[in-house]
């Protein structure tokens, strides 16, 4: 699972500094204005946050999109509340099954890149947050599904995405313990050699490998403070400072 985030906007923009001359970060620096000076140091997905992501579409400049995808064929706005917080992430074994995650999962895959992400343990009778993020501390590029939805009522256009996930490596199966989930999950996090066939594949098979691969990003987590609801952003830079649990003992994982 993966549920809350965070995501500075200098890690969102990354991406596009490196592959876009200055007349081109200029333009986009317009286009994307009100996200300027905008982090995400603690965004639930319940929330439904406005991320940026980058669409198969156009691999280097990123678009703003709301956490949670409303498939094309929803019919009415009612429909897209109901379906929202279902979508926020998608098993990737499934997505071409799925009736919400089929048509994306064909032709409308994404990056969405974030510098961690937050799980919680449970420890005797506690719930205690982690931070995750990759152990040389670089933005994770996350696997992303992305819809473009027309309200038949209003002919607006709402851009939305969800979160691939995978069956958890060692590190997150020992943090994500809750016996009433079913198995541990984590986000698929891409290596810089897999983003281009994540986004540009036509051959399933391609695909199939990528989501039933075994995780080999090195990831590192320590333990934050508690989070400010599960429908809370908590938008505090602080969010991610190590905090130290006396039940947890002297080791991480006792």
């Amino acid at each position: 699972m993966c549920y809350d985030i965070q995501a500075k906007l200098q890690s969102q923009l990354k991406r596009a500094k490196a592959n876009n001359d200055h007349s081109s970060m200029l333009e986009l620096t317009e286009k994307l204005e009100r996200f300027l000076g905008k982090s995400l140091f603690h965004a639930s997905g319940f929330d439904h946050p406005e991320l940026l992501i980058y669409p198969n579409s156009s691999k280097f400049l990123p678009i703003p999109a709301f956490w949670g995808l409303i498939p094309q064929w929803t019919t009415s706005r009612d429909q897209a509340r109901e379906l929202w917080n279902k979508t926020l992430n998608a098993r990737g074994e499934s997505i071409f099954e799925k009736a919400s995650f089929k048509d994306s999962a064909e032709s409308k895959r994404c990056i969405i890149p974030i510098d961690g992400f937050f799980e919680h343990r449970h420890v005797k009778g506690n719930t205690i947050p982690y931070f995750i993020q990759r152990e040389d501390n670089e933005p994770m590029n996350l696997a992303g599904l992305y819809s473009i939805w027309k309200n038949p009522a209003s002919e607006e256009s709402i851009t939305t995405f969800t979160i691939v996930t995978e069956k958890a490596n060692s590190l997150m199966s020992m943090i994500q313990n809750n016996p009433k989930i079913d198995g541990p999950r984590m986000p698929i996090i891409l290596e810089n050699s897999e983003i281009d066939v994540w986004l540009d594949s036509i051959d399933s098979q391609d695909i199939h490998e990528l989501l039933t691969k075994y995780p080999t990003v090195e990831l590192k987590a320590h333990t934050v403070q508690k989070l400010k609801g599960a429908r809370s952003t908590g938008n505090e830079e602080n969010v991610t400072d190590e905090f130290f649990y006396p039940e947890l003992g002297p080791s991480l994982f006792n």
